[in-house]
């Protein structure tokens, strides 16, 4: 049986824009690949500049250099699938899963212990049941956070289930009340606490990109 590469899961839209810079893509390289997958989607098997041009403001020139470009540095790629020719983003998809995987061991390094990996696999196998969906892989990078944070897997299961009783189905609310207990904890304890009741507005930012449900290819 044919194991599933986990990565091939992830939105490719999601990892481009993310991991742009890493891959040393510029602003406009960005575009055209946004534009030639687009275009791809929406059956065109084979992309050029001229195509490219009815549909974005750069010149039909630079359109070409761009796609040159992306082709010499082996990101793009134009395959023949029988007498036909067709435009491959597969080894830039490959590259993006290369730099995300090297990303998640980073961050993970010196942190992701058996007892660790097991603890991660109950609360994203709990949160997925409860929430009755799959987490996104920021989602599970904020699991991870919390457990970096010192919070036990009884706080954030709990934490949980009162974003829950109050009508809460997401993350900033969870985190919320993780916060709001140990702050609560804190003062009780100290009279101090160096925790606010502030969701991170850089992970939010993040994680309302990561879950933008992209125009379907056929709207205008």
């Amino acid at each position: 049986m044919n194991e599933t590469n986990p990565l091939q899961a992830i939105d490719f839209r999601y990892l481009l824009l993310d991991l742009y810079k890493q891959a040393r893509l510029s602003e406009n390289e960005l575009a055209v690949v946004l534009m030639v997958d687009h275009l791809t989607r929406q059956g065109n098997d084979l992309v050029t500049a001229d195509l490219l041009s009815l549909k974005m403001n750069l010149k039909v020139k630079e359109l070409d250099e761009i796609l040159a470009g992306l082709v010499k540095r082996g990101l793009i790629a134009y395959e023949s699938k029988g007498e036909r020719l067709f435009t491959s983003l597969e080894p830039l998809k490959k590259e993006l899963y290369r730099l995300f995987q090297a990303q998640l061991a980073k961050n993970n390094q010196n942190l992701m212990s058996a007892d660790r990996a097991e603890i991660l696999s109950r609360l994203y196998a709990y949160f997925e049941k409860r929430l009755n969906r799959t987490l996104s892989p920021l989602e599970n990078e904020t699991l991870s956070s919390w457990l970096n944070d010192a919070y036990t897997e009884e706080d954030i299961k709990d934490a949980l289930e009162r974003a829950l009783a109050s009508n809460r189905r997401n993350f900033k609310q969870v985190d919320k009340m993780l916060r709001t207990a140990r702050r609560r904890d804190d003062l009780a304890l100290e009279g101090v606490s160096g925790v606010d009741d502030n969701w991170n507005a850089d992970i939010e930012r993040t994680i309302a990109i990561a879950k933008t449900r992209w125009v379907d290819d056929e709207e205008e």
